[in-house]
């Protein structure tokens, strides 16, 4: 545990077909997890896991708009966003924001199809990069 109370969880990668990625993490020795559809964010998923390495997290775009379309646009391919796993929320970006860190939400909370409803949410944090929140406490009623 740390000062925010955040685990680290995976990293995500945007691809424009998953096939490559699949390839390779397969003969890196990760177990490919079953491609999902998560139609609170319009992407296809897939969790790949590594007794050796951190866990990676595929995705690539559903029909029509998608949150990955501008970093699709830029590259084919790019780790854009490590997630964490928190018990606290709110405790987790209070303390961002008090140690001075600039957070800027990019997804609120939503159901996460790959993380069994869990709640996820996307923040920019400023000078660091993309970060993706898992909420641990069950999914809300």
């Amino acid at each position: 545990m740390n000062v925010y109370g955040l685990d680290f969880h995976h990293l995500g990668l945007g691809v424009r077909s998953p096939d490559t990625a699949i390839k390779i993490l397969g003969s890196l020795g990760y177990e490919i997890g079953p491609a999902v559809y998560d139609p609170e964010q319009n992407v296809n998923l897939s969790l790949c896991k590594s007794a050796a390495a951190p866990d990676v997290e595929i995705i690539w775009k559903g029909k029509g708009k998608s949150p990955i379309d501008t970093i699709l646009s830029r590259k084919d391919g790019l780790i854009y966003h490590m997630c964490y796993a928190t018990d606290d929320l709110s405790s987790a970006l209070s303390g961002l924001e008090e140690e001075g860190h600039r957070i800027i939400t990019l997804a609120p909370p939503k159901p996460a199809v790959l993380f069994d409803g869990l709640y996820v949410s996307f923040y920019e944090v400023v000078g660091f990069g993309t970060i993706e929140i898992i909420d641990r406490r069950p999914p809300r009623s």
